[in-house]
């Protein structure tokens, strides 16, 4: 393209921008309501039945019989309502099974999130209703960029779940939650991973004290491997065997599709944004 355009064509890039800023900014805004409004609807359903009542999702872990852990997670928005959990560990000889108590739910902090981030996108998309007149491509780069990043931090939720420290799931509210208790020496953690609801299950050995001269703590991570080391309570302990088992739940997989279509349509528009200042040799926004 040419750095100076003739006064001609110029006079036309100013009236089809004037038009894009007018119209189609607008009809882009449109089209990115509607589609975070279903991602927003696919966390509202999963929450609330046909008639305003709790809605509950059952999924289930492991899928044969040589599975170490197997079980029902009961879902209910972004918290675990219930788990019935079975954990065939050799080293106790015999199948645990324990559940949640029924006064506790786990918070799916991933969850959450990423619904809370959504809404902020459709706020910062509201505040633009149909009336409004942009002035410039630089304000609507700046809209796309706020939502933009409202929409990444809502996908990272998803798809990076938090590292954590074998101490730090030790002491994770999550341990006090199921009855029976869980023994001493095994460890459990729930995530998000993309579309897929993961628990891990870690069983550990306590080192003795002439193996102390190789002990190498751990640091934080999604997933510890056997060999991982800490210490707790003036204890060091090594992870010997982990179990993950997951399940897929479906409207997950939605919202995900979801951003990613807004962050092609938001990534689009600035695009197009930016083509016409290459017409010029000035930015016309």
């Amino acid at each position: 393209m040419a750095a100076v355009a003739s006064e001609a064509e110029r006079a036309v890039l100013e009236e089809e921008f004037k038009w894009l800023l007018r119209e189609e900014v607008h009809a882009v805004l449109k089209q990115l309501k509607d589609v975070l409004k279903e991602a927003s609807r696919r966390f509202t359903l999963s929450a609330t039945g046909p008639e305003g009542q709790t809605r509950q999702e059952n999924f289930k872990l492991g899928s044969s019989a040589t599975d170490q852990v197997k079980g029902v997670l009961t879902l209910q928005g972004d918290a675990l309502a219930q788990a019935d959990i079975n954990l065939r560990l050799p080293k106790h000889n015999q199948v645990l099974h324990c559940t949640f108590r029924e006064d506790k739910q786990w918070k799916l902090q991933q969850i959450q999130d990423a619904r809370n981030h959504v809404g902020q996108a459709l706020y910062l998309l509201n505040s633009r209703d149909q009336t409004y007149q942009f002035k410039s491509g630089a304000e609507v780069t700046k809209l796309m960029d706020a939502v933009m990043l409202q929409l990444t931090r809502a996908r990272n939720r998803l798809t990076t779940p938090a590292a954590m420290t074998l101490p730090e799931v030790a002491s994770s509210s999550l341990m006090k939650m199921f009855t029976p208790p869980l023994p001493g020496d095994v460890f459990a953690n729930f995530y998000i991973n993309l579309s897929k609801l993961c628990l891990i299950v870690y069983q550990l050995h306590l080192l003795q004290p002439n193996l102390n001269k190789n002990f190498k703590p751990a640091g934080s991570s999604v997933l510890h491997n056997p060999g991982s080391m800490f210490e707790i309570n003036n204890q060091k302990f090594e992870v010997s065997h982990v179990h993950k088992v997951e399940c897929v739940v479906p409207w997950l997989n939605d919202t995900l599709v979801f951003f990613t279509i807004a962050l092609q349509l938001c990534q689009q528009l600035k695009d197009k944004i930016s083509v016409f200042s290459s017409y010029w040799n000035f930015k016309p926004y």
